[in-house]
């Protein structure tokens, strides 16, 4: 281990040689000593990727007229190596000179990045289309754009040891509770890493209860839904590197809140709310009920349909239970197929999949036709989740509730429901009930939940209360 001075040296030799020794097998960074007209020298330090070329030269342009590297724009100074290292390794240019126990830090960062587009897996039809992209500056300024007021603040914060990671909390002070805020710096201080990459690493480490399958972070791209949820009083936490940006507290309702919806009329927005909650319940519940109906309680069953399905299992050796969970983890196969491949073929060969497989084993006599039918209803009515977060605890729920109706009917499906109910109504958020305003129950549980009530209704509510 090298034994390396903290503070900065007056002789660039041996600030040359201390840096050397830090940055030892680092071909990435660039070594650049200059002799000066007056005969003093004088050192750069830099990644030349990371750097922008044409402010470089004229950085050097001015050091060569004269050695007053304090007419510079932009700049820092340091006087321990520890802080050097950071800033080169973040983009910064550092200027060493004969003579002077701190060195100059150049903020000419640039480096290529992903253009502004719409979030893939939260496009909207009415409303922004931008959404965050890895660079964490440019994301603070898609959020300053739509709250341009002094009370949206940004602490910026470092975690991970070796890979010095920064991020922001967002807030709007005066309106986010103080308790929370405290509670979030509180975990966050608590957070020891080697590594931070994504903001996933945080969302894992603060949650509240790890082993739930339910988020209790709201991860989105969108700068407008990261707005809205500021102004009403939230926390935001961005990384860099990541375009995903986190949101607490969060709720069980706020799954199903598409980025649109505040965007439409909220007759549209009610109904389609609706349709989501129902078809929700359908992709977790569908194929067990189906299992536990056809196998404990056929006389629920409308008879002509019970015949039906009768007729279509007639010859096929597996219980219906087992066919249903060998199609649904069939399906599931695909449906991850589908995501791990190349765009241009990973939707083909999951429809073509799911088609021909399905037809294949109907034909064949390993499962029956109805079969297909729940299965595909279910894929459908989970595809209609607008967070895909939520959506993945439904699809595993499926599977332990499928067994249960598969070995005790309704009564399965129903001890089931009861444990998972059980289990959301004990879920906190930051302290804030993971299912409120429904449970415990509040007076404005209607306006934002279940259905959006007129805007109009609301503004006039709030004058009202003036």
């Amino acid at each position: 281990m090298l034994d390396i001075p903290a503070k900065v040296s007056e002789s660039i030799q041996i600030n040359h040689d201390t840096l050397q020794d830090i940055f030892h097998n680092c071909v990435d960074v660039v070594f650049r000593p200059l002799k000066l007209s007056d005969q003093s020298n004088i050192l750069l330090v830099y990644i030349q990727e990371l750097t922008d070329s044409s402010k470089l030269e004229q950085i050097i342009s001015a050091c060569m007229i004269s050695r007053d590297v304090d007419r510079l724009t932009q700049y820092d100074t340091a006087t321990n190596f520890s802080e050097i290292v950071a800033k080169v390794l973040k983009g910064s240019t550092a200027i060493l000179l004969d003579g002077k126990p701190f060195a100059y830090l150049a903020d000419i960062i640039a480096f290529n990045q992903r253009a502004i587009n719409e979030p893939t897996n939260e496009a909207s039809i009415r409303g922004p289309r931008e959404g965050f992209t890895e660079d964490l500056k440019t994301n603070l300024s898609m959020i300053r754009r739509k709250i341009s007021n002094s009370k949206l603040k940004f602490e910026n914060h470092l975690a991970g040891e070796l890979t010095n990671t920064s991020f922001v909390i967002a807030y709007i002070e005066d309106v986010v509770k103080l308790e929370l805020l405290e509670e979030v710096r509180t975990r966050l201080q608590a957070y020891h890493t080697d590594q931070l990459l994504d903001s996933g690493y945080i969302e894992e480490f603060i949650e509240d209860k790890s082993f739930s399958l339910f988020p209790q972070i709201q991860n989105t791209e969108r700068p407008d839904t990261v707005s809205s949820s500021l102004l009403a009083g939230r926390v935001a936490i961005i990384v860099d590197g990541s375009p995903n940006a986190l949101l607490l507290p969060m709720t069980f309702w706020a799954g199903f809140q598409a980025a649109e919806d505040h965007y439409e009329r909220f007759l549209y927005v009610s109904s389609v709310r609706l349709l989501r909650f129902l078809l929700a319940i359908m992709s977790c519940l569908l194929p067990s009920i189906y299992v536990a109906l056809t196998t404990f309680h056929p006389q629920m069953i409308p008879l002509t349909l019970m015949l039906s399905i009768s007729a279509s299992r007639e010859g096929i050796p597996f219980p219906t239970v087992i066919e249903t969970l060998l199609m649904e983890l069939m399906f599931e196969g695909l449906r991850e197929a589908g995501l791990r491949l190349p765009k241009a073929i990973g939707s083909a060969v999951s429809i073509v999949g799911a088609l021909v497989i399905g037809e294949a084993a109907v034909q064949a006599g390993f499962i029956s036709a109805p079969i297909v039918m729940i299965v595909a209803g279910t894929g459908i009515a989970s595809f209609a989740f607008p967070s895909y977060s939520l959506a993945l605890p439904f699809r595993i729920l499926r599977f332990p509730l499928l067994v249960l109706g598969g070995v005790l009917g309704l009564y399965g499906i129903a001890i089931g429901i009861i444990f998972i109910m059980i289990h959301l109504v004990t879920l906190k958020s930051f302290g804030m009930p993971y299912l409120r305003p429904v449970a415990p129950l509040g007076a404005n549980f209607w306006k934002d939940t279940l259905i959006r009530i007129n805007k109009r209704f609301v503004s006039a509510q709030g004058q009202g209360k003036q």
